[in-house]
């Protein structure tokens, strides 16, 4: 038979639907081909995603986390000019709190030794809809330098963890913690949890230390505080842990251990360098435990827009604490989160 009378065979078959692409149960990383800092919230059926983008808010709703190419997408806000937070827009985060959304970020006026966070607020049940306000700084009273804040409940308590400086220079950034009273506001003083004190933690190249991107993961009666370590424009750029019990005093230094190695690293073999600055989520139907980093394709990419939202899912250790695996080599073919209905 004739190369172009089987072609024509096919093409017939196929308009009486007897071939057909079987339908796709797998995705592949990147989720984006930029997004550093991705976050992202389930609620009521839906994602929302978000990244750093430098200069406003945006947020992905999509019911296929592994989609976002496909994903609707909204500027929510953009800070007026001129202000102290007009500029350098850093890992927003989206919270439902008490009947509300809060997206938190970082930002500063044009001088990195400015930035301090910040919160907006929306009423709406959907972050997509309605009015998204300026409620101000979030802060301590000692008002140091700040990033990469994130809020969690814990026995009806509220907390902030983020990233901050000791005293007014560069040199060294640290995890703290402290109370809140409300979503806007810092009621407690701030306890300094971890600080770079082993070797893999300490990797930068210019003298400057550096823990950030705390994020909790709570599962039992555990809470798991993961954070990035090293220069983020370093190749060693990884994630460290705390772990504290659910039941002691979060704003106790001495509640949190910290575990002497990372918990996910760089995976040269797999061309993945700098993994970091994660968040957390399940599948669709609860049964999954997932983990969406950032992460570069190329040793020495630096800490820019090379940097690409991955996800690949995690399981327990028998002591109950994470085990995140290796990070996958991008193109990699994995199964979607289950019970993810693929968007067509």
């Amino acid at each position: 038979m004739k190369k172009t009378t089987v072609f024509l065979f096919l093409v017939l078959l196929s308009s009486f639907g007897f071939v057909q692409n079987a339908p796709s149960n797998t995705f592949t990383n990147p989720l984006l081909p930029a997004g550093p800092d991705p976050w992202n919230i389930y609620k009521d059926g839906y994602y929302y995603y978000t990244n750093s983008t430098g200069g406003n808010l945006v947020i992905w709703k999509t019911k296929d986390l592994t989609d976002l190419k496909s994903a609707e997408k909204k500027v929510i806000w953009v800070p007026p000019t001129g202000k102290e937070y007009s500029k350098e827009l850093w890992a927003p985060e989206l919270h439902f709190i008490r009947g509300k959304w809060y997206m938190y970020f970082a930002a500063d006026d044009g001088d990195n030794n400015h930035h301090r966070m910040y919160v907006v607020e929306n009423p709406s049940l959907d972050p997509m809809k309605g009015e998204w306000t300026f409620k101000g700084k979030v802060a301590d009273d000692t008002n140091k330098w700040a990033i990469d804040g994130s809020v969690f409940e814990n026995k009806g308590k509220l907390y902030m963890i983020w990233s901050g400086w000791e005293g007014d220079k560069n040199g060294m950034q640290s995890i703290y913690i402290a109370e809140m009273s409300n979503p806007w506001t810092i009621s407690s003083k701030r306890v300094k949890l971890s600080s770079p004190t082993y070797k893999w933690e300490s990797n930068s190249g210019i003298g400057v230390l550096v823990n950030e991107g705390p994020e909790i993961l709570a599962h039992g009666d555990k809470l798991y505080l993961i954070y990035s370590a090293s220069g983020c424009w370093t190749d060693f750029y990884a994630l460290g842990m705390l772990t504290a019990s659910t039941k002691s005093n979060l704003l106790d230094v001495a509640s949190w251990k910290k575990s002497a190695e990372p918990v996910f690293q760089q995976s040269p073999e797999n061309g993945v360098y700098a993994p970091g600055h994660n968040s957390f989520f399940k599948s669709p139907d609860g049964k999954e435990d997932w983990i969406l980093y950032h992460a570069n394709a190329n040793a020495g990419d630096g800490c820019g827009n090379k940097r690409s939202p991955r996800a690949q899912k995690f399981t327990w250790n028998k002591d109950g604490s994470p085990n995140f695996g290796t990070p996958v080599k991008l193109g990699t073919a994995l199964a979607l989160p289950s019970s993810t209905k693929k968007s067509k």
